[in-house]
């Protein structure tokens, strides 16, 4: 991963606020620090055991905690959504478009870092340091869990789908389409969790 300093410039934080966002993953068993020469702060790649681990962590949320954190996630991506759609500039607006350009949705992995780093994308975008700093927060608490339907190709195209939505209803301005975008995807997130879920729970696995 970059360095704070970049991450800090990259996202338009103070250098404290990229470091606090960095400790937030490492917390969550995300990303690893390490020191010395070759050091600097790495991705943690999940194996079998963390699939088991999100298996009990999801098993053991009832459906109104799942939907209960559904709807907050969903309140502060369509808020940064909206904000972005309000304050970002035709140079952010480019930007954003290369990023999802470069972006690859094709694999259930390489979708969940983009799934997430999409919303984060659009905090940055929302100019407001809290909102970045809440979306960097939930990312590291709930990501792993939030973006389990990234396993699911149908999901994984629709989520590349309205992510491209979203990006040409802030490049418009148009900040009711892209917060509609945001909760609809969302909801569809939701739904595929609440289902497997139900799956694991009658003793079958995530995926069925």
């Amino acid at each position: 991963m970059p360095s704070e300093a970049e991450l800090a410039r990259r996202f338009g934080v103070a250098l404290v606020t990229a470091r606090e966002g960095l400790g937030m993953l490492r917390e969550a068993g995300l990303v690893e620090t390490r020191r010395g020469r070759d050091g600097g702060s790495f991705v943690v790649h999940p194996g079998d055991g963390d699939e088991a681990l999100l298996a009990t962590r999801l098993r053991g949320l009832s459906q109104v905690e799942l939907s209960d954190l559904a709807v907050y996630v969903t309140a502060i991506a369509a808020g940064c959504a909206d904000r972005a759609a309000e304050r970002s500039t035709a140079a952010d607006d480019a930007r954003l478009a290369a990023w999802l350009d470069a972006a690859d949705f094709t694999g259930p992995a390489s979708a969940r870092r983009n799934a997430g780093g999409f919303l984060l994308e659009l905090a940055v975008l929302s100019q407001s340091t809290r909102l970045v700093r809440e979306q960097i927060r939930l990312q590291a608490e709930f990501g792993p869990l939030l973006w389990l339907g990234m396993r699911d190709a149908e999901l994984r195209a629709g989520t590349a789908d309205s992510a491209r939505v979203i990006a040409d209803a802030v490049a418009a301005g148009d900040g009711g389409t892209a917060r509609a975008e945001v909760s609809a995807l969302l909801a569809r997130v939701a739904r595929w969790l609440l289902s497997a879920k139900a799956r694991i729970e009658t003793g079958g696995t995530i995926d069925g």
